[in-house]
Formats: C-alpha cells, sequence, structure tokens
C-alpha cells in the first residue's frame, strides 16, 4: 500500500493531469504526468470495469501496479503525479510485462533522477 500522502484522493488532480500533462501510452497502461506544487510525488491508477467485471481481478491489478511504483519510488523525481490508465490487454500480462511496460512509461517520461 502506499503511503497516504503519495496517492492522488482528489477528482480536481486526476482532471488536471488529463487536461495539462505529458502523456505516455502503450497497449495494456497509459501514464499522464503533471508537476505539482508539493515536493512529493502522487500516484493514482484508473481500472474501469470495462478491463474486468470482477473487482477482485481489477484490485490485483492495482496492487501489482502499486507494488511497481514502491519498487522505483526512490529512483523517481519529486513533484509531479502520475495517472495510470489500465487498458483490457493488462488481463494476459504477468507481472513482469507489466513491469516492464510500466518502467518504460517513467522512462518515456523522463521521470527517473538524473545520475551524477
Amino acid at each position: 500500500m502506499l503511503k497516504q500522502e503519495n496517492r492522488i484522493g482528489l477528482n480536481k488532480d486526476f482532471d488536471r493531469a488529463f487536461k495539462a500533462g505529458q502523456s505516455f501510452y502503450s497497449k495494456i497502461v497509459g501514464i499522464k504526468a503533471v508537476i505539482n506544487q508539493d515536493n512529493k510525488n502522487r500516484f493514482g491508477i484508473l481500472i474501469n470495469t470495462k478491463v474486468s467485471k470482477k473487482a477482485v481481478i481489477r484490485n490485483r491489478i492495482r496492487r501489482q501496479i502499486r507494488e511497481i511504483i514502491k519498487q522505483n519510488l526512490d529512483k523517481i523525481e519529486l513533484g509531479r503525479n502520475y495517472v495510470f490508465i489500465v487498458f483490457p490487454e493488462i488481463l494476459g500480462k504477468n507481472s513482469l510485462e507489466i513491469k516492464e511496460n510500466v518502467e518504460n512509461g517513467f522512462k518515456k517520461l523522463k521521470a527517473y533522477k538524473k545520475i551524477k
């Protein structure tokens, strides 16, 4: 579970990410990133019932994405909100394929800290 300070909770933050954010889309996941006023990263995950009607499956996917975020949290630059959009094609994928897609999205959005 992500800490409360690392979660997006307000609809206006989701809307702001969709209107003004940078985008990355693959076949199974999309990521929108927008700069925030805090010195923290915040994350939100959107999974529609089109992915699966069963809440158990949607929650398992949500937990997998949260775990990938937690593994990369110290590598990501501070000060952005990230919104993950999950597509139905994710159902046939394993954790490794999901991790590769999410990490590729972070690279494309230049989210990782610069190595000095």
